[in-house]
């Protein structure tokens, strides 16, 4: 009679190995973020150009050129001219107007805005779109959309290093795009990119009118796609936030222009 030399582990074993493999894990996607936060600075606006030529096409394919196209391009261009120096240098910053419903807007690398139909039908002023537009100019400035792909790609390519799956290899690429569209900041990072568009936006107009509007209304409606909400702070939350900062700046509210 042969006797088993080699019991199977207990639930305590297993127990704690499962904790050393979440913790290796957790490990491995702290020294991401901390990779790719310092990374980032040192990443060439002509580098970040060619990471957009592979990620903004399939953007452009699903964009039509209008009328509310071209206002918007006029709309950016005003922006633009606020930027600081540095944020204008090697930069080419251009808006995509997708015609879909979703209320949504995100900044892709290679300096381009994505903007759906569906804000743009929603909004009620030009100065609401214009602080959405400072919101997604304040991204860029801080690089925020670098650190979330990066992030994202890197933990793949690890999980892919792990467990040695040929196929997430070939499907690291393809999922750039999806990887992109679905990307959330952090709250610092909403934040900063609000303060940043408030103050272009005083700039632009001498007063911060709309910065806050268009997401009041959001707050209230139920049953609309706000994919929005899916990759941005709680509406009523930023509000509150919103008009703390413009109260603690003194920034004036006025009149506010058609769209």
């Amino acid at each position: 009679m042969s006797i088993d030399r080699n019991p199977p582990p207990s639930n305590r074993q297993l127990l704690i190995l499962l904790g050393l493999f979440v913790g290796f894990v957790l490990g491995v996607i702290g020294l991401i973020g901390w990779f790719i936060n310092g990374l980032v600075g040192f990443i060439p606006p002509q580098v970040e150009q060619k990471l957009g030529a592979i990620i903004v096409p399939a953007y452009e394919r699903l964009a039509e050129n209008s009328d509310t196209q071209q206002s918007l391009d006029r709309l950016l261009d005003r922006l633009e001219t606020h930027l600081p120096p540095e944020q204008k240098e090697g930069r080419n910053y251009r808006l995509l107007l997708l015609p879909e419903s979703t209320v949504n807007a995100m900044a892709l690398p290679g300096d381009a805005i994505i903007l759906y139909a569906g804000l743009v039908d929603r909004a009620e002023s030009e100065n609401e779109v214009a602080m959405v537009l400072g919101h997604e100019l304040g991204h860029f400035a801080h690089r925020d959309h670098l650190r979330s792909l990066g992030r994202i790609l890197l933990l793949r390519m690890a999980i892919a290093s792990i467990f040695g799956d040929a196929g997430t290899w070939g499907s690291i690429a393809g999922s750039v795009v999806e990887s992109v569209s679905r990307s959330r900041y952090s709250q610092s990072q909403e934040l900063a990119a609000d303060k940043f568009g408030l103050d272009l936006l005083q700039k632009t107009y001498g007063h911060v009118g709309g910065a806050t509007e268009f997401f009041e209304r959001m707050s209230r409606k139920v049953g609309v796609d706000f994919a929005f909400l899916s990759t941005h702070p709680d509406p009523g939350d930023r509000v509150a936030k919103l008009k703390a900062i413009i109260q603690e700046r003194g920034y004036p509210i006025r009149s506010i222009k058609p769209l």
